[in-house]
């Protein structure tokens, strides 16, 4: 069985109902989701959950209601440090009560940010901290009862023009979104609502490990939440429940570029230091240029760790002016490095395996240089000798 993924497909964006939303139609039970939150020991509110569609895709909807002034509670405001506490003394188990609160204090530190405040500081208006509290909680709850593998998401849309907050009107994205969302890939503009709110933005922030529009993977099971506005895309947070392939392709990428103008004695330099700084490989391919000028294509591959390292590396020490990008896909042997004892002495060996199951087995070089200087053999027959004692 492959291992379990949890998809965020976030076109029309995420909000914390939402989020709460998609859940329950994926199979959180509401019950369940009801008895847990009771255990917070809030009294002013419920939540309802009811199906819903958007031009023409059926979903579940949540809403939390949360009870007014005239029902019997004041409405001032609740510190991050009062809300903490309330998280800490319930009844809520340790993993819950640790996700909840990782995931409120990203938000809580982008709001102290914004408002230059600190986070023990931050202040949330009453209805919109019971709110949050029950979207946070919630959320964290239903990552606990799905247990994913991975959490990905996929280019996360915000919206557009302004939002009324309790400071007046906001461009959106909201300065605490945009905050939570620095380094996610992100769109705007497809239409001009707020559709991506600080709570769904610190659920994301929190909890995916990585965002792409890419990813690979079975689909076992698609769910629709449906959002509180009706706009010209479909106002919905679809998540996937799926499994990845036992074996995935490792991307990578292929950086390139063409040289006619500078020392082969320099070849060998800049494959060295692209090596350290983290390539996989480096290889120079003879070509003919303009004007049918000998040269040289270098070939760098290398994970997106490093991308970045070596494009510099490239251009610092090389003649080049410019280079390519190519975005490739790896498929690999596991490997492992065993210590091998031979009649000519102890040899590294390279052991080649799939699905934990031998494939090959190839002698390291050094060693059987090594080898074959210490006991004036030819390095051929060093090779040899080693191939068969290892199989």
């Amino acid at each position: 069985m492959g291992e379990k993924i949890l998809y965020y497909d976030c076109f029309a964006g995420i909000s914390g109902d939402m989020h709460l939303a998609a859940m329950v139609d994926l199979g959180v039970p509401d019950a369940y989701l009801r008895e847990q939150l009771s255990l917070l020991g809030l009294s002013e509110f419920s939540i309802r959950f009811t199906r819903d569609s958007r031009k023409g895709i059926t979903g579940t909807r949540a809403d939390v209601d949360v009870a007014t002034e005239h029902e019997g509670h004041s409405h001032g405001h609740r510190a991050f440090v009062d809300i903490r506490s309330l998280v800490n003394r319930s009844g809520l188990s340790e993993p819950i009560k640790a996700r909840s609160l990782a995931i409120f204090q990203r938000l809580a530190e982008a709001e102290a940010t914004v408002h230059g405040t600190s986070v023990e500081e931050v202040r949330f208006h009453e209805v919109g901290a019971v709110d949050s509290i029950v979207d946070i909680v919630a959320a964290a709850l239903c990552l606990e009862y799905l247990k994913p593998d991975h959490v990905y998401a996929s280019t996360v849309e915000l919206g557009g023009g302004f939002v009324k907050s309790q400071h007046g009107l906001l461009p959106v994205p909201a300065p605490a979104t945009a905050l939570l969302l620095t380094g996610v890939p992100v769109k705007t503009g497809a239409v001009p609502f707020e559709m991506t709110t600080p709570t769904g933005a610190a659920i994301l922030a929190s909890s995916v490990e990585s965002f792409t529009d890419t990813s690979r993977f079975t689909i076992k099971k698609v769910a629709y939440g449906i959002g509180h506005r009706d706009t010209e895309i479909p106002n919905i947070l679809r998540v996937f429940l799926a499994e990845a392939p036992e074996r995935l392709p490792a991307e990578a990428c292929i950086l390139e570029c063409n040289i006619d103008d500078m020392s082969p004695e320099l070849h060998g330099h800049v494959a060295e230091l692209l090596f350290s700084a983290g390539a996989s490989d480096v290889f120079f391919t003879p070509i003919i240029m303009k004007k049918s000028r000998p040269a040289v294509m270098l070939s760098v591959l290398c994970n997106s760790e490093v991308e970045h390292q070596l494009q510099e590396l490239i251009l610092r020490e090389t003649t080049t002016f410019g280079l390519r990008r190519v975005a490739v896909q790896k498929t690999m042997l596991d490997r492992e490095i065993r210590t091998v004892a031979t009649r000519l002495g102890d040899v590294h060996v390279k052991v080649a395996l799939r699905d934990g199951k031998r494939i090959k087995a190839k002698p390291e070089y050094e060693d059987c240089r090594r080898i074959a200087q210490e006991q004036n053999m030819p390095l051929r027959e060093v090779y040899e000798i080693v191939q068969r004692e290892i199989g």
